[in-house]
């Protein structure tokens, strides 16, 4: 046998094979340790805690149950975004306080659905409108969107903001924006002339229910009273350029409104104040009770805005007698309201009165006068919701009972006679006789005649007597609307 092997030599290539496999074995483990360390960085898990679960895998085999730890963690992260993007209670939440375009944003916004979560998931909108910081974070996501619908909805964000300047500016609007903020409707006709056309679709009940539903019961020291122009005609406003110069310059101290026959087409310019000022119309004809129900649009849909404190009922052949200041203070500053209601023996008096009224009506209750009445907010509300005594003139008085001269007057005398004049503030020539007054066109139109017209008699004004009786007059045709307009400035101030 040959021993050509040193023993020496033998057992140092033993430790170097030795050294080389632990050396291995250290650079191996060190490696993995670093691997894992990047795979578990972003995890809440401690790395010892990895480590730990990786040595416990190496030294015990795999069984059919086990699972990868990353897979757990992939599965553990799907999970969790799922829960943070899936949070239907709280769309629901946001959906129902506010409009459909919010809750969509809301969706866009988890910030804010966290918010929404954590302190409002069992009380919906209500909670939502109680917490400012919920709607300052989404009134910072989406600026621009709620810039657009705070000029559709000045409602709804005056109450959100506490816009203490705007619900001064306009009381009326807040409550019916808060009645009609689920219909998406706004009917502040004065800020919105084009939303008047909205009401068009409404029903003459539910016209009156959203007036009455107003609040009525506004301070009347926070608002600017303005008296509301109401114009039932049959067509066209020929002489509308004259009241156009007779409200200029008079901006938010008046309000018009015109009923006229659903088959007229015309239009009006865009600078007159008549431009989109047609209410819910409805066919009308002379001596019949729809004539009633054209004046009750009128007064439901001036009485919509809070600020109207006196209502006139004007024809398209009416004309101002004096100047928008004169016309306004007479009105605002009156204590007492200028229904016309008289007692009249005889046929086209007394003799329209039916005895089956009774005992709803008397005779001795029965009135006659003039439908171009001017009222106040008081007297406007009592007319709209009476339902008892309307029903009874529809039914009992048709002609030769015409409603439109015998229903207010008679309402008036029975319920607020206190309050009234018994006059009307609407001057007309009944002297020729007949069923309509004496008619004035351009030849019949002079200095005398209005001179007249203004100051041709005495009455009582507040319990004094004044010689301004009549603030407008009628009944004037198109063709003396050039010789009017020449006579304004000199004649009637404006």
């Amino acid at each position: 046998m040959k021993h050509n092997d040193n023993p020496l030599k033998l057992h140092s290539q033993m430790n170097l094979h030795s050294f080389i496999i632990h050396f291995f074995v250290f650079c191996s483990g060190f490696i993995i340790g670093i691997t894992l360390n990047l795979s578990f960085s972003n995890t809440d898990v401690p790395f010892h805690s990895h480590f730990t679960q990786f040595s416990s895998a190496i030294s015990s085999p795999p069984s059919s149950t086990s699972r990868n730890v990353a897979d757990d963690t992939k599965i553990v992260t799907e999970n969790e975004s799922k829960e943070s993007t899936q949070l239907p209670e709280t769309m629901h939440i946001e959906s129902n306080g506010t409009q459909n375009d919010d809750s969509r944003e809301s969706s866009e916004m988890p910030e804010t659905v966290n918010i929404e979560q954590k302190g409002s998931q069992d009380n919906g909108s209500t909670e939502s409108i109680e917490m400012p910081e919920t709607v300052i974070i989404e009134q910072k996501d989406t600026q621009n969107n709620d810039l657009r619908e705070s000029s559709e909805m000045p409602a709804t964000v005056i109450t959100q903001n506490n816009d203490s300047k705007e619900s001064s500016a306009l009381p009326g609007t807040m409550p019916i924006e808060q009645n009609d903020t689920q219909n998406n409707t706004s009917l502040d006709y004065d800020r919105y002339p084009n939303r008047i056309q909205e009401m068009h679709h409404l029903s003459d009940y539910a016209l009156i229910s959203r007036a009455l539903s107003v609040d009525h019961e506004t301070d009347q020291n926070e608002i600017v009273p303005k008296v509301a122009f109401m114009f039932l005609t049959r067509g066209n406003l020929h002489l509308a350029p004259l009241w156009d110069l007779f409200f200029k310059g008079h901006e938010g101290l008046y309000s018009v409104y015109v009923h006229t026959q659903p088959t007229f087409n015309g239009t009006f310019p865009e600078n007159s104040v008549f431009h989109g000022r047609r209410i819910p119309s409805k066919r009308v004809e002379w001596g019949k009770f729809n004539m009633i129900e054209a004046e009750k649009r009128l007064l439901a849909s001036a009485l919509l805005d809070t600020s109207n404190q006196r209502f006139v009922l004007l024809s398209e052949s009416c004309i101002p007698l004096f100047n928008f200041t004169t016309i306004y203070s007479y009105l605002i500053n009156s204590t007492e309201t200028f229904v016309e209601a008289y007692d009249l023996p005889g046929p086209v008096g007394q003799g329209r009165y039916n005895p089956r009224m009774k005992p709803e009506i008397t005779l001795e209750q029965w009135r006659k006068g003039s439908q171009w009445f001017q009222m106040d907010r008081e007297l406007a509300l009592e007319i709209i919701s009476d339902q008892k005594y309307m029903a009874l003139f529809k039914r009992f008085c048709k002609p030769a009972c015409y409603s439109d001269e015998h229903y207010i007057p008679t309402f008036v005398n029975m319920k607020f006679w206190e309050k009234n004049s018994n006059r009307t503030l609407t001057w007309v020539d009944w002297t020729m006789g007949g069923p309509h007054p004496t008619r004035f066109g351009r030849m019949q139109v002079t200095v005398e005649l209005l001179k007249g017209m203004r100051s041709g008699k005495k009455c009582l004004y507040n319990g004094e007597e004044t010689n301004v009786c009549s603030l407008f007059a009628r009944k004037f045709l198109p063709n003396a609307v050039d010789r009017l307009l020449k006579l304004a400035p000199k004649v009637m101030k404006f």
